[in-house]
């Protein structure tokens, strides 16, 4: 559906309708553009808008079937982006993802945006209280989403961080623990974030350089902030790939020793117990001419024997550390 659409000039809000070939043909000065958002459009809205503002057939495809890579596109004097929306859902520690499509022309922008996350009706609002940023035009709109979507992301970035620190702290612990299920998990969520990030790199980096033509000049500095950003959320995940990675390692070496740690205990219980049955074994055999037969403190001498190797083994193992 048609979430807004408005007319812009000098950096300010002149006019909002839905008629859309109405708020084009009220475009006549230079530097008057008009913003359509779309929300999870159907066939025929995605038509009437491409019909009104002559989109390529190719881009309108991957905007309305969405699941797209990340990518910066020329189509003539039009610009065609997407951008992947990350957001968290703490309760089941998972990273959500969504889509959006900017169309991005001398005198229009039209976003098409796909799932929950990163709506965009806040950041038209705090967008149209800049004048500065919005005097750049469709360029400057174009920052602004992106602005808002990598800020995001960053904020994902940080909820995934303090994740980790758990898992760490988890792995570390004296206690038993099984760390492994949510470290798996942790990873396919960072595979998701990297799969949003990474690719969006070399747009951002394009955008910052002035040669995209619906980018002009004096907005480049904001781009290049905002690959700043994603550069530092790049970076993070990287980072924290590896300590799970590492993390994963020190879990299985914990395994190991705690199994290791087991087995002496059972071995010394063992012994504790194997000694005292081998002196009754023997003890027990009871043939003619065993010189305890005929004793009478040959029962207690095997019991006190009995008990002062048992004795012995467990403050010969208490003091080794296997009990």
């Amino acid at each position: 559906m048609i979430v807004d659409c408005a007319l812009y000039r000098d950096g300010s809000r002149v006019q909002g309708d839905h008629d859309l070939q109405a708020m084009r043909a009220r475009v006549q000065q230079p530097g008057d553009f008009v913003w359509v958002g779309l929300y999870e459009p159907d066939d025929e809205e995605i038509a009437q808008v491409a019909d009104v503002f002559d989109l390529h057939p190719l881009a309108v495809e991957d905007a309305v079937q969405a699941h797209q890579r990340p990518k910066l596109e020329r189509f003539g004097d039009m610009v065609f982006l997407v951008i992947k929306t990350l957001w968290y859902v703490d309760a089941d520690d998972a990273v959500e993802t969504g889509e959006i499509a900017m169309f991005v022309g001398e005198d229009f922008v039209v976003s098409v945006r796909h799932g929950q996350g990163t709506e965009l009706h806040t950041a038209r609002d705090a967008l149209e209280t800049d004048h500065q940023v919005l005097g750049h035009g469709p360029g400057g709109v174009l920052y602004a989403v992106i602005d808002r979507v990598v800020d995001e992301y960053l904020d994902v970035v940080d909820e995934l961080v303090v994740d980790v620190d758990e898992i760490e702290s988890s792995v570390f612990s004296t206690d038993r623990t099984n760390d492994s299920a949510r470290i798996y998990v942790l990873k396919r969520e960072l595979a998701e974030v990297r799969r949003a990030v990474l690719p969006l790199r070399e747009p951002v980096v394009r955008l910052a350089s002035g040669d995209v033509p619906a980018v002009p000049e004096s907005a480049t500095p904001f781009f290049r902030d905002v690959s700043d950003h994603l550069a530092r959320a790049a970076e993070t995940v990287d980072s924290l790939d590896g300590l799970l990675s590492s993390a994963f390692d020190a879990h299985l070496a914990q395994i190991s020793v705690q199994q290791n740690d087991d087995m002496r205990k059972i071995s010394a219980g063992a012994a504790l117990v194997v000694v005292p049955t081998l002196i009754a074994g023997i003890y027990g055999m009871n043939f003619r001419h065993m010189p305890e037969l005929g004793w009478t403190y040959g029962y207690p001498f095997a019991l006190v024997l009995m008990a002062a190797v048992a004795v012995g083994l467990w403050v010969l193992f208490k003091k080794s550390g296997w009990l």
